[in-house]
């Protein structure tokens, strides 16, 4: 809980009673490699917060996986578009690796968003932050070459390190040879 303590104060500035009752209504989870903690057309029900490891967001089409958003520790999200309607869920998301998390049920956030101001002031920092990521996804997508957009994927180690070829590949919006030529030309 410690890293998720330090995660909420780089967003809020809280007092520890309100931070107390909120790190109660968290729970531990941990996700073997391989385990879905949401399956396409099930509904959203969860946020999650990162500990250690990473989950990935894909959907299927006929003849493949299509992965599209991948994400490490320090991270807190939910399936949002799931969540919000109350919908089911269009992806899948999982563990890329073993994952540990911090589970927090809608009920139990919706109750903390209406008896701790701050919170709200949380959630909305965190979903701004998320909103410029996914802006700046699309912006490379429409404006960077593919050997660009692995440039930048660069720099963040752990997609290199811990996401396939097939799905980096994936995420970058190319096939796994094109990913592989790029390699091979950086190199």
């Amino acid at each position: 809980m410690q890293k998720f303590e330090h995660f909420i104060k780089t967003f809020i500035g809280i007092d520890e009673i309100d931070l107390k009752l909120i790190l109660s209504k968290f729970r531990e989870k941990n996700v073997p490699k391989g385990k879905f903690i949401l399956k396409k057309g099930q509904i959203a029900n969860q946020y999650f917060f990162i500990v250690s490891g990473g989950l990935r967001f894909f959907y299927d089409t006929i003849d493949k996986e299509n992965t599209t958003w991948v994400v490490f520790k320090n991270e807190f999200f939910t399936e949002i578009s799931s969540l919000h309607t109350q919908k089911p869920s269009r992806f899948n998301i999982q563990a890329i690796e073993e994952t540990e998390l911090l589970v927090i049920d809608k009920s139990d956030m919706d109750f903390l968003y209406s008896h701790i101001p701050v919170w709200q002031e949380f959630g909305r920092k965190v979903w701004e932050a998320m909103s410029v990521r996914m802006i700046d996804q699309i912006l490379n997508f429409q404006t960077l070459s593919a050997e660009q957009r692995y440039i930048e994927f660069m720099s963040t180690p752990e997609l290199l390190q811990k996401v396939s070829v097939k799905d980096l590949a994936a995420v970058l919006g190319i096939t796994p040879n094109a990913l592989s030529r790029i390699r091979k030309n950086i190199k």
